[in-house]
């Protein structure tokens, strides 16, 4: 007899435990997306100074 008084009890506990689950919500956003594309180029400078330099290097052997 106890468990038929206990589950609309317990029923009623759920139903009020899941009313209070907090919600998300997805908006987008309210300015547009901006991506920002400076991009140094140093690496191919220094590259071509490394193998003119090794070039260099090569030719005359006796420096070091």
């Amino acid at each position: 007899m106890t468990t038929t008084r206990l589950t609309p009890v317990l029923l009623l506990c759920a139903i009020v435990t899941a009313g209070c689950t907090p919600t998300v919500a997805v908006q987008a956003p309210s300015e547009p997306i901006t991506v920002n594309l400076n991009v140094k180029i140093e690496h191919e400078i220094r590259v071509r100074v490394d193998r003119e330099l090794e070039d260099l290097f090569e030719d005359k052997e006796g420096i070091f």
